[in-house]
Protein backbone atom coordinates (compact mmCIF):
# COMPACT_ATOMS: atom_id res chain seq x y z
CA UNK A 1 0.00 0.00 0.00
CA UNK A 2 1.10 3.55 -0.82
CA UNK A 3 0.50 6.37 1.30
CA UNK A 4 0.28 9.99 -1.18
CA UNK A 5 1.66 12.56 -0.30
CA UNK A 6 -1.59 14.50 -0.28
CA UNK A 7 -2.88 12.10 2.78
CA UNK A 8 0.50 12.32 4.72
CA UNK A 9 0.02 16.03 4.89
CA UNK A 10 -3.65 15.69 6.07
CA UNK A 11 -2.32 12.90 8.41
CA UNK A 12 0.08 15.84 10.05
CA UNK A 13 -2.44 18.61 9.56
CA UNK A 14 -4.73 16.40 11.60
CA UNK A 15 -1.90 15.61 14.22
CA UNK A 16 -0.59 18.71 14.47
CA UNK A 17 -4.21 20.02 15.24
CA UNK A 18 -5.09 17.82 17.77
CA UNK A 19 -1.63 18.61 19.78
CA UNK A 20 -2.72 21.85 19.63
CA UNK A 21 -6.24 21.57 21.17
CA UNK A 22 -4.56 19.14 24.22
CA UNK A 23 -2.14 21.98 24.63
CA UNK A 24 -5.01 24.64 24.40
CA UNK A 25 -7.16 22.06 27.47
CA UNK A 26 -4.10 21.77 29.59
CA UNK A 27 -3.22 25.53 29.27
CA UNK A 28 -7.29 26.74 29.97
CA UNK A 29 -7.14 26.18 33.11
CA UNK A 30 -3.90 27.99 33.62
CA UNK A 31 -6.20 31.27 32.01
CA UNK A 32 -7.53 32.96 35.48
CA UNK A 33 -4.16 32.03 37.46
CA UNK A 34 -2.07 34.21 35.32
CA UNK A 35 -4.89 37.07 34.83
CA UNK A 36 -4.80 37.08 38.74
CA UNK A 37 -1.10 36.92 38.88
CA UNK A 38 -1.16 39.83 36.64
CA UNK A 39 -3.30 41.83 38.69
CA UNK A 40 -1.38 41.16 41.96
CA UNK A 41 1.57 42.67 39.89
CA UNK A 42 -0.40 45.76 38.95
CA UNK A 43 -1.52 46.01 42.53
CA UNK A 44 2.12 45.86 44.04
CA UNK A 45 3.84 47.73 41.14
CA UNK A 46 1.06 50.39 42.23
CA UNK A 47 2.34 50.38 46.12
CA UNK A 48 5.86 50.93 44.80
CA UNK A 49 4.98 53.56 42.55
CA UNK A 50 3.43 55.26 45.57
CA UNK A 51 5.73 54.17 48.11
CA UNK A 52 8.86 55.54 45.87
CA UNK A 53 7.71 57.75 42.79
CA UNK A 54 5.13 59.68 43.56
CA UNK A 55 7.35 62.32 45.23
CA UNK A 56 8.58 63.14 42.05
CA UNK A 57 6.04 62.84 39.36
CA UNK A 58 3.57 65.43 39.09
CA UNK A 59 0.08 63.78 39.57
CA UNK A 60 -2.89 64.02 37.22
CA UNK A 61 -3.94 67.47 36.62
CA UNK A 62 -1.11 69.03 38.52
CA UNK A 63 1.56 71.65 36.90
CA UNK A 64 4.57 70.10 35.19
CA UNK A 65 7.72 72.27 36.92
CA UNK A 66 10.92 71.89 35.87
CA UNK A 67 12.16 70.21 39.11
CA UNK A 68 9.09 67.45 38.66
CA UNK A 69 8.95 64.04 36.27
CA UNK A 70 6.34 63.94 34.07
CA UNK A 71 2.67 62.12 35.04
CA UNK A 72 2.77 58.67 34.13
CA UNK A 73 -0.33 59.14 32.04
CA UNK A 74 1.77 60.95 29.77
CA UNK A 75 4.81 58.56 29.93
CA UNK A 76 2.66 55.62 29.06
CA UNK A 77 1.57 57.75 26.12
CA UNK A 78 4.06 57.91 24.38
CA UNK A 79 5.18 56.03 21.65
CA UNK A 80 7.25 52.95 21.47
CA UNK A 81 6.50 52.76 25.27
CA UNK A 82 5.81 48.86 25.68
CA UNK A 83 7.29 46.39 27.98
CA UNK A 84 10.87 46.07 26.24
CA UNK A 85 11.07 50.00 26.46
CA UNK A 86 9.75 50.17 30.43
CA UNK A 87 12.06 47.09 31.22
CA UNK A 88 15.12 48.94 29.43
CA UNK A 89 14.43 52.18 31.31
CA UNK A 90 14.35 51.09 34.34
CA UNK A 91 17.49 49.15 34.38
CA UNK A 92 19.15 51.87 33.30
CA UNK A 93 20.64 55.20 35.95
CA UNK A 94 18.25 58.17 35.74
CA UNK A 95 19.50 60.74 38.14
CA UNK A 96 17.81 61.67 40.42
CA UNK A 97 15.99 57.80 40.03
CA UNK A 98 19.09 56.37 40.57
CA UNK A 99 18.60 57.86 44.53
CA UNK A 100 15.78 54.64 44.65
CA UNK A 101 17.07 51.46 43.83
CA UNK A 102 14.57 49.00 43.35
CA UNK A 103 14.70 45.44 43.67
CA UNK A 104 14.15 43.09 40.51
CA UNK A 105 10.53 41.90 41.66
CA UNK A 106 9.77 45.88 41.94
CA UNK A 107 10.89 46.87 38.74
CA UNK A 108 8.68 44.10 37.13
CA UNK A 109 5.65 45.33 39.47
CA UNK A 110 6.09 48.97 38.09
CA UNK A 111 6.56 47.45 34.71
CA UNK A 112 2.83 45.65 35.18
CA UNK A 113 1.70 48.53 36.44
CA UNK A 114 2.69 50.74 33.37
CA UNK A 115 1.19 48.65 30.93
CA UNK A 116 -2.12 48.31 32.72
CA UNK A 117 -2.08 52.33 32.92
CA UNK A 118 -1.24 52.43 29.62
CA UNK A 119 -3.92 49.93 28.59
CA UNK A 120 -6.76 51.50 30.02
CA UNK A 121 -5.89 54.98 28.21
CA UNK A 122 -5.93 53.31 25.02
Amino acid sequence: MTISRSSSRAAFIGFAGARALMLAALLLPLAPTIALADTAAVKRGQKVVDEWCRDCHVREGQKLTADMAPPYSAIVAIEGRDRAWFEAFLEADHFPMTTFRLFDHEKADVVEWLLDLQKKQK
